[in-house]
């Protein structure tokens, strides 16, 4: 019989609908019969395309004798971490409280009837192994523990509740006094902007790119803003830090060599084996910033990471509709990794004779195997110059040869039987897939990319946009759950890179200051400053978090501030400066302690000290797009670049330039505008731009 999953909407839910574990979804009435009946609530996170949660699947919730003993003793709720953001954040929050690491998925926690944690893990195998306990052993020793000492898991919940709204809220509410004035702010921006630098730097992998150990997570939000710190300051060590570690990450097996598109991390220093999962919310931000490092480096290997970044998204990820899917599972056939590993005679007979000496030694099938020492992985083992050179081969028709080999392999590979794809599409992340997607466009001035983010914006603004509020989630047909801080953040950001790329239309335009306006009203917290995770209006949990640290994705606090500063200089609204400066003083002190962790912080504090130019196109500028596309290819993160229609009534006051001369471009900072420009020759040095490339 089907448990009580069989009407979600996510694919991971759906996934477990047949378990002979009752499941509930998280809702009133599973909460409710978890206080009627008086039994703690065990409480699964994960998500579809997750390795580790199929492994406890199967061992555990797929098992009669396991289910049994959770059936008796729990109210069991499973949740999908990406439709429930809010519940995965604060309970992963408690699995750092109580096991005093770090969590992961799946998340395993045991929670009071009123959702109090006093218990919980990751993933548990059925019986022990791993240096884990077994989860029957576990689920037994709960129930023993909630019979005889009930009194005390209840004092310790509650204890732990408490210590649980001081991390959800990052302590700023305490802090925000210390930075309050102006002056310490523009203290906070250079402390931070340079503390980030130096702790990067310390732990900076100068073989392998990448910072730290094993494993190795992508972090495009830490880069990008260690990117923009090292131009503006001619810091030359810092920029090759992180060209390198793109460049390691693009040769590596963390990326797809064949299909395009990045894996989730990497498990060893060498970016050579990931976990395969391919997720969204990691290749939006990494499209933009591959475009970034494209105009920083102009190496071609950043072009060719966007090309085919691109194209994946628009062949593999993006609905009908228009939205972008969610993930493409780890696993196909009950194994990760199986559909993109190779064994040495299959890639051979994919080609002809004379190519393959040279894949061969480009992709390491001359090694051992690099896969669990039964296949290869595929990842840049030899430059390019060096197999030519052992080859005796001119290089020009090395490269042309591996060019012709790829889709060879791709088609080869096409023919497995495919990992699942998580079709549910969600608005933050489509919107950091609509930004990256937007951005690269401008870039390398392709119009198929810049048609694919319009296609999956319209579809957010008519599909989850009602009654001037985003829902979270739409799939078969429906749209559902009040949005996050995230969705309203990530969506304002995509809105102002999206209008940068067509001619301002004041309906964009419009719906980005309702998105602003919803932010204000309905997430800031009007006493300390920053805005919250959850919505005033939203379900009351046992905490309402509140964080401005970036993490897998960038701070939804921090990309608020920076976007509501663009907003408000580009319309001229005194309301979205000012949140946006109440909630960088909310976390500036964390910043300073912990540099590393506030990348995006740091970049909304650089444009509070410095405002971002805004370049104005009109006529015969904005017609051609001649100015456009001539600064397109430069590294400009410090300018808003907008063409104007030629009726501007309708525009704020700040956009209304005067009609004459009737071609022109402005450019203005603030409130002030220099006069007119005809000669676009001269724009880059009124922009006061570095040559990046220098």
């Amino acid at each position: 019989m089907p448990n009580h999953l069989s009407d979600q909407t996510s694919p991971y839910l759906l996934q477990h609908a047949d378990n002979p574990v009752d499941w509930h979804p998280w809702n009133a009435e599973a909460l409710a019969l978890a206080r009627s009946t008086n039994r703690p609530i065990l409480l699964s996170v994960g998500y579809s395309a997750c390795h580790w949660c199929h492994v406890m699947a199967h061992e555990c919730f797929e098992n009669e004798e396991t289910a049994e003993l959770m059936n008796r003793g729990f109210v069991n709720v499973k949740v999908d971490r990406e439709e429930r953001p809010d519940i995965d954040h604060i309970y992963q929050l408690a699995h750092q409280l109580i096991v005093g690491r770090g969590g992961g998925w799946p998340l395993t926690m045991f929670l009071t009837p009123t959702g109090e944690p006093f218990f919980g893990g990751t993933y548990f195998p059925k019986h022990a192994r791993y240096g884990r306990p077994g989860f029957d052993e576990v689920l037994k020793r709960v129930t023993e523990v909630w019979s005889t000492q009930r009194d005390q898991v209840l004092a310790e919940g509650a204890q732990r509740t408490r210590r649980l709204a001081e991390l959800a809220r990052g302590f700023a509410q305490g802090e925000a006094a210390d930075v309050s004035s102006e002056a310490m702010l523009a203290e906070t921006a250079t402390a931070s902007a340079q503390g980030l630098r130096d702790v990067m730097m310390q732990a900076f992998d100068a073989v392998h790119g990448g910072f730290g150990v094993a494993p190795k997570f992508p972090q495009p939000a830490i880069l990008s803003a260690l990117l923009r710190h090292a131009v503006a300051q001619r810091d030359d060590q810092a920029r090759d830090a992180v060209l390198t570690t793109l460049r390691q990450m693009a040769e590596g097996g963390l990326y797809d060599h064949l299909g395009g598109g990045f894996f989730r991390y990497s498990t060893d220093e060498r970016w050579e084996i990931p976990h395969f999962e391919k997720m969204l919310y990691d290749n939006g931000p990494l499209l933009r910033l591959y475009a970034e490092a494209w105009q920083v480096s102009g190496d071609p290997i950043f072009a060719l990471v966007c090309e085919e970044t691109a194209a994946w998204l628009m062949r593999e990820m993006q609905a009908a509709e228009g939205g972008f899917f969610s993930s493409i599972d780890a696993d196909s056939e009950g194994e990760e990794g199986k559909f993109y590993v190779w064994q040495r005679e299959e890639a051979a007979q994919a080609l002809d004779a004379s190519s393959w000496p040279v894949v061969a030694a480009y992709y390491g099938f001359d090694t051992s195997p690099n896969f669990e020492d039964q296949a290869w992985h595929l990842r840049v083992v030899r430059p390019l110059a060096q197999v030519a050179r052992d080859l005796g081969r001119p290089e020009m028709t090395c490269a042309a040869q591996i060019a012709q080999a790829r889709p060879r392999l791709l088609a080869r590979r096409e023919r497995r039987v495919r990992p699942a794809r998580d079709e549910k599409i969600l608005t933050s992340w489509n919107a950091l897939a609509i930004d990256g997607m937007a951005f690269a466009a401008r870039v390398f001035s392709r119009p198929a990319w810049a048609a694919s983010a319009r296609r999956a914006y319209d579809f957010l603004r008519a599909t989850l946009w009602r009654d001037g509020r985003l829902l979270v989630t739409y799939k078969d047909g429906r749209a559902h759950s009040n949005a996050y801080l995230d969705d309203y953040a990530f969506l304002l950001g995509a809105s102002l890179e999206v209008l940068q790329g067509d001619t301002l239309d004041g309906d964009d335009l419009q719906f980005a200051r309702a998105l602003a306006d919803t932010l204000l009203t309905h997430f800031e917290d009007r006493t300390a400053g920053g805005f919250f995770f959850t919505s005033n209006d939203h379900e009351a949990l046992v905490v309402r978090p509140k964080s401005g640290d970036d993490g897998a994705l960038a701070s939804g606090n921090a990309v608020a501030a920076v976007q509501l500063q663009r907003l408000g200089h580009l319309v001229g609204e005194p309301r979205y400066l000012e949140a946006a400066q109440r909630a960088m003083s909310s976390f500036a002190s964390q910043a300073r302690r912990l540099p590393q962790a506030f990348g995006t912080l740091s970049v909304a504090l650089a444009e509070w000290v410095t405002p971002p130019y805004l370049l104005a196109l009109t006529g015969m500028f904005a017609e051609t797009s001649g100015c456009h596309e001539q600064l397109a290819g430069r590294y400009l993160p410090h300018v808003m670049t907008i063409r104007l229609p030629a009726q501007r009534q309708a525009l704020p006051a700040v956009l209304r330039m005067p009609s004459e001369p009737a071609s022109a471009a402005w450019v203005c900072r603030g409130a002030t505008c220099l006069p007119p420009v005809s000669d676009p020759d001269v724009l880059p040095a009124l922009l006061a731009l570095p040559d990046a490339r220098a």
